[in-house]
């Protein structure tokens, strides 16, 4: 299954890629995240990897980035591995004139058994939908620093 999303963020380029390229910022706008590590000593670059942990929907899951290729402030294409589930996201980030930037996915999303391929084929929406729920959060957080992250 593969689509293409994209989103407009007011802010310059530099000021977006500062703010989502740091493990730290990652709970501000990832709904759910209960952990991000690194797996590799290196981050940042290419074959580096991290271990993601979520809560959705009552239950947990664990999957793994790994960056494929990363030519910031251009663009990054990284994979997400989970049981039964890669996805692999080609992001550009195009500096815009009125010093805004647009985001745009390309994400692929291949399914190891026909459970999922099913799932994949009769729910296309409710993939899109989840990540642009991400891209919002993460628009929503760059522009106006709200975080996901309740204060204490």
């Amino acid at each position: 299954m593969k689509y293409k999303i994209e989103i407009k963020v007011a802010v310059p380029r530099h000021v977006f890629i500062e703010k989502m390229d740091s493990i730290e910022n990652l709970k501000h706008w990832q709904e759910g995240l209960l952990e991000a590590s690194p797996i590799t000593e290196v981050q940042g670059e290419a074959g580096s990897k991290m271990k993601l942990r979520y809560k959705m929907n009552n239950r947990e899951i664990e999957m793994v980035e790994e960056i494929i290729s990363i030519k910031l402030p251009e663009s990054m294409t990284a994979e997400y591995t989970t049981r039964g589930v890669k996805n692999i996201q080609h992001n550009t980030f195009v500096d815009n004139a009125d010093g805004t930037t647009t985001w745009i996915a390309d994400n692929e999303f291949i399914f190891s058994s026909l459970a999922l391929k099913v799932m994949g084929f009769l729910m296309p929406k409710a993939f899109k939908k989840q990540s642009y729920k991400y891209m919002e959060a993460f628009k929503n957080f760059a522009e106006n620093g709200t975080s996901l992250v309740e204060e204490a």
